[in-house]
């Protein structure tokens, strides 16, 4: 059994001023196992926000939670009270850091004195163990611990802010941690240092991480699996080399033909073609036909369930058994 498994999850933003409603996620399924690095990828507007927000109970009005289940280690996190979850969940079974949060830390505060807040929040009495783990998990995270403690928030990088938010969320031992596109707005250097701390801590702890990205050229070398959302689903899920580099679904591969290479000519990449469909729109059949090359008339009609092909799962009348 997977460590976390993500059934049926329906988002929806009811804008009753505007008479509009957005489909954000349409029935999310999405397994995460014990201790793997599970790529979640997609472009904006595709979900991954949402369907970590609706995980971890964070949803903010106008959006909704119409139906769907989490469960972790055999618990419905969805179904408990918040209290329940407040205490008992977020942070130490499950904790995430959310895109954009480098300037979350209080710039009031020593990196440490976070470590200590944090502590103390989730009844941590002991400062001398928090400081133990504190130092341990800056270390495992590449940094200095000696040095990077000390400090306030404005001495730090943005890539050192990430670091240290991955470190403190870490605190409580959580078994999985998802990460909202922790790399965005980083430069290429300091991104390959995220990525490493981030394998890092994934080799020495063994917590399964969640990492959202719209890039998916950081897949290869950083995944496990990767799940490909597109229009509130997951429509491909699978081990990395296969979904990178003989994807199934027709949408990944022209995801793929659509990103720029050092190492082929400009001329092979090919741009999609159309536009994603409107989230705010009934999506009859297939929501990639209108854009794909191999559409046939069940397409239109009716949308596919996410099936099984040897070791993946593909949402695809091309690969459908019915």
């Amino acid at each position: 059994m997977a460590l976390m498994e993500i059934r049926d999850l329906r988002v929806v933003y009811r804008m009753p001023d505007l008479g509009l409603e957005v489909k954000a996620l349409r029935g999310v399924d999405l397994d995460v196992e014990r201790g793997e690095i599970l790529g979640l990828v997609g472009e904006s507007g595709s979900g991954k926000s949402t369907l970590a927000h609706a995980v971890m109970r964070i949803l903010k009005p106008p959006a909704r939670l119409v139906s769907g289940k989490v469960i972790l280690d055999g618990v419905d996190i969805l179904s408990l009270d918040q209290s329940v979850f407040d205490r008992e969940y977020r942070w130490r079974r499950i904790a995430y850091v959310p895109q954009a949060s480098q300037n979350a830390l209080n710039p009031t505060m020593r990196v440490l004195d976070h470590f200590f807040d944090t502590g103390k929040a989730h009844g941590l009495g002991d400062r001398s163990e928090v400081e133990r783990r504190a130092r341990e998990l800056v270390a495992m995270t590449g940094l200095d611990p000696e040095r990077v403690l000390k400090l306030y928030p404005h001495q730090l990088s943005g890539g050192m802010k990430q670091r240290v938010l991955i470190a403190l969320s870490l605190l409580l031992e959580p078994e999985v941690l998802i990460l909202d596109e922790p790399t965005s707005a980083l430069d290429v250097v300091t991104q390959a240092g995220i990525l490493r701390a981030i394998k890092q801590v994934n080799k020495k702890l063994g917590v399964a991480i969640v990492f959202i990205t719209h890039d998916v050229s950081l897949m290869p070398s950083l995944a496990d699996r990767v799940a490909v959302m597109y229009a509130g689903k997951v429509v491909e899920v699978g081990p990395t080399d296969g979904v990178i580099y003989e994807p199934l679904h027709p949408y990944v591969s022209a995801l793929i033909s659509s990103i720029p290479s050092l190492y082929a000519d400009v001329a092979s990449v090919k741009p999609i073609r159309g536009e994603p469909p409107s989230m705010v729109e009934e999506i009859r059949g297939c929501p990639f036909w209108p854009r794909c090359p191999y559409v046939k008339e069940v397409c239109r009609e009716r949308e596919p369930a996410l099936s099984s092909v040897d070791n993946r799962k593909v949402a695809c009348f091309l690969w459908s058994p019915s």
